[in-house]
């Protein structure tokens, strides 16, 4: 991986030449692109201080963080959002490879190198949850905290992981399963970005899930036989969620109209290549410090509960494990103010605090 600084080119906030997009949603932050060896990361940015880099999942965007942009600048905090490899205006290589977590890994340490910092705090939620595990793991130089939100931190283990997804869904196929084939999951989502968007996003919300639910059933989240995945999505989906506008949902939907969705669904299709490339962490511990906020209602932090159980061996390093009570998969949307007090907080208990502030 390269650590050779680059220059930071600044974009403009309409993206290509031509390009249709809405309004800027955040127009006190600043946009800008840097180079990077697998091409250029879109990136935008708030506030200045140490360096905290956050890192979305799927099928999200830099927006994903709005809340704690600001929150983070106001706290101190060089706040900076990327618009993951695949998304937005970021390069979106046409091999499956180049989504690797090798190379995500890499691109986190050209942005911080970009931006002229030597060390960041790295924060991910969903599929940034393990970029960001991964980064810190692979370059403990560079990323002195991590903070993981909705997926909690495993080390890789002795099963091939295409293999125990096959495990998983009942009747039916796990989503990841699903999504492992290119073109196929594609095929379903891209006639009809918006909707199956809203269907997704309200399907992982904790609004979405009643009382007789399980959110922990994996089986709500495969396709049937002939199926889509959309087939299991809430029948009915009524715009603003509590925490999901129309206007935020125009601006997810715009980012993969233009884009296509395949950059973000190359990511599941590394999971058996991830696993090769990470053999010789087998079991490691991420010894740095470290936060957890998922959401009670969460699928995947009820799926991977036995990774939290073990927090004290794979977490060494860990201050809290925090679940947010009614939440969902969407944490930091869902419940901006509890996310940006407790990211705050652990902040500032860190030995790179802002002078002034205290734990």
């Amino acid at each position: 991986m390269s650590q050779s600084a680059k220059t930071p080119s600044t974009s403009t906030a309409g993206g290509a030449p031509g390009a249709h997009r809405p309004a800027d949603p955040l127009p006190e932050a600043t946009h800008r692109t840097v180079e990077v060896p697998g091409g250029r990361i879109h990136l935008v940015e708030q506030g200045t201080g140490p360096l905290v880099l956050m890192v979305h999942g799927f099928p999200e965007s830099w927006y994903s963080w709005r809340h704690q942009l600001p929150a983070l600048a106001a706290a101190g905090y060089r706040a900076v959002a990327i618009d993951v490899r695949g998304y937005g205006r970021s390069s979106k290589p046409r091999e499956v490879s180049a989504y690797r977590m090798l190379a995500h890994v890499a691109d986190n340490v050209a942005v911080v190198r970009a931006l002229g910092e030597e060390t960041a705090v790295i924060v991910g939620h969903d599929w940034g949850s393990p970029i960001a595990a991964h980064s810190a793991l692979l370059r403990p130089d560079v990323f002195t905290a991590v903070a993981l939100l909705s997926v909690p931190y495993a080390p890789r283990g002795e099963t091939r992981p295409t293999e125990a997804f096959a495990r998983l869904g009942g009747d039916g196929e796990f989503y990841i399963s699903y999504f492992q084939e290119p073109g196929r999951a594609e095929a379903e989502i891209e006639p009809d970005v918006r909707g199956w968007l809203a269907g997704f996003y309200a399907s992982l919300a904790g609004d979405a899930v009643s009382p007789s639910d399980d959110p922990g059933d994996v089986t709500r989240y495969s396709v049937p036989p002939g199926g889509k995945l959309s087939d299991s999505f809430p029948e009915d989906v009524r715009l603003p969620l509590p925490w999901l506008t129309g206007a935020d949902l125009d601006f997810y939907a715009g980012e993969f109209e233009r884009t296509g969705l395949t950059g973000g669904l190359n990511r599941y299709r590394n999971v058996d290549r991830d696993w090769e490339d990470l053999a010789a962490w087998t079991g490691a511990p991420l010894t740095q410090p470290a936060l957890f906020i998922g959401g009670e209602l969460d699928a995947p932090t009820r799926w991977m509960s036995d990774a939290i159980e073990a927090f004290p061996r794979t977490l060494p390093g860990l201050s809290a494990s925090h679940l947010l009570d009614g939440c969902g998969h969407w944490v930091q949307q869902e419940r901006p103010a509890e996310v940006n007090r407790l990211l705050t907080d652990w902040l500032h208990t860190l030995p790179a605090a802002p002078v002034g502030t205290s734990g």
